[in-house]
């Protein structure tokens, strides 16, 4: 992309997000709405969000253990674990698979619905297209990317239990009581922190492509590919800073 189109497209989202912001506060609230899509985006996204960080927990704890075993690393897997799992790993990772998943489909969503003309047909009944559409699937990830964070979290702990457990040979309660002495209320705090600006950056991300997909079942194609790579380094670039920021804060 050239600068221009950079710049362009980042006054745009700016746009969007003053729209959606500005539509969300201002009555009626359809709540309904908003139902249907914490379903659509959260609830049917609980099994790829376990599988990932679940089995990321697992190789995690055996990858340690076994790299480093002079070092008697395996009786501190917990707290490698679970560091890594809530403050980074857990966040990113939801972020990146859940969010590739329901990016694509609010683009493909509502570029279908620009290129067949229904996006106008909602203007001439005087219904506005981003309250109808953006704000619903913001305000649904917003709500449900944390959440799948969190149960991400918890799984991945899991999974490294199982590991430690079965593989390793450790006591549960020494792996339990270990994860519990290292992990702080400023690690959680920060995991949550950031999948709260992934959400954002999907939910936008995904929306604003689909508003201006052209081109017909390709353009959809195409707006729905950018998504998912605009989205992943959106997560990836940002993540960094966030956290740098989340250490700055005590």
């Amino acid at each position: 992309m050239k600068l221009r189109q950079v710049n362009q497209t980042t006054g745009e989202l700016g746009l969007l997000t003053w729209q959606a912001f500005g539509a969300l506060v201002r009555p009626p609230y359809e709540v309904d709405l908003w139902v249907v899509q914490m379903e659509q985006i959260g609830v049917r996204s609980v099994g790829v969000a376990g599988v990932t960080t679940i089995f990321t927990g697992m190789v995690m704890a055996l990858q340690t253990a076994l790299s480093l075993p002079s070092l008697g690393i395996k009786y501190y897997i917990g707290s490698v674990v679970s560091k890594s799992l809530v403050r980074e790993l857990g966040p990113v990772l939801t972020a990146l698979i859940v969010g590739g998943r329901i990016g694509a489909g609010m683009t493909a969503e509502i570029g279908t619905m620009k290129v067949t003309e229904q996006i106008d047909a909602l203007r001439s009944m005087a219904a506005d297209p981003v309250k109808k559409l953006v704000v619903p699937k913001l305000i649904a990830t917003l709500v449900m990317l944390p959440a799948l964070t969190v149960i991400g979290d918890a799984l991945g702990i899991l999974g490294g239990l199982i590991v430690a457990v079965l593989q390793l040979d450790l006591p549960p309660a020494l792996y339990l009581n270990d994860v519990l002495s290292s992990l702080k209320l400023a690690d959680v705090a920060s995991g949550i922190g950031k999948s709260f600006f992934f959400a954002y950056f999907i939910a936008i991300v995904g929306c604003y492509n689909g508003l201006h997909t052209r081109g017909g079942a390709d353009g959809v194609g195409r707006a729905t590919t950018n998504t998912v790579v605009l989205t992943a380094i959106l997560v990836l670039v940002s993540d960094f800073f966030l956290t740098k920021l989340f250490y700055l804060v005590p």
